[in-house]
């Protein structure tokens, strides 16, 4: 089951209809949704909430979204960011994918769409903790493996010693004896 950090989406678009609009609709989908009307208000509120998923347009005052996805992805590359834009262009698209963006999603906001970027968007967060937890559990694995190996070999190397010194007490005993 998702924690409740997964439940915060933070939403950056200047236009307030689609800020209501997209909040109800991610509010239906569980989201506890933050808004922000600019890119400026939304990397404030990005460092202040550290939500996993962002949704922001691209052509807004102040800071762009393009901007803060930069700002975003620079201070945690982990977060997954959605961007929305009124204008289908697709060099616009591949440039936000090249800025390692989740997905891109044109307006108007098509639900199904929106739904599958936020699946996509999970998927990527659950591979990545469980890419983490799998290599946490391999370097403790060494980690004991190794101590192990190292306690076999210092009790191999003692027991080299005792043979080596039993020999030794032999061929003195056998000098002493002949």
């Amino acid at each position: 089951m998702q924690d409740q950090l997964d439940h915060r989406i933070l939403l950056v678009d200047d236009e307030d209809g689609i800020r209501k609009v997209l909040g109800i609709a991610l509010a239906d989908f569980g989201y506890h949704v933050i808004t922000a009307e600019d890119g400026g208000v939304g990397l404030d509120l990005f460092r202040r909430h550290n939500p996993h998923i962002v949704i922001t347009d691209i052509k807004m005052p102040v800071m762009d979204g393009i901007d803060l996805l930069k700002h975003i992805k620079q201070e945690n590359t982990e977060t997954e960011v959605i961007m929305l834009t009124g204008h289908g262009d697709m060099e616009l698209a591949i440039n936000c994918l090249k800025l390692e963006a989740t997905d891109f999603i044109t307006k108007p906001i098509n639900d199904d769409a929106l739904e599958i970027a936020l699946k996509r968007a999970h998927e990527r967060i659950l591979m990545r903790r469980q890419l983490r937890e799998y290599t946490e559990n391999l370097e403790r694995l060494v980690k004991e493996k190794s101590a192990k190996l190292i306690e076999a070999e210092r009790k191999a190397a003692v027991g080299q010693a005792l043979e080596g010194l039993a020999v030794a007490m032999q061929n003195i005993a056998s000098d002493l004896d002949g």
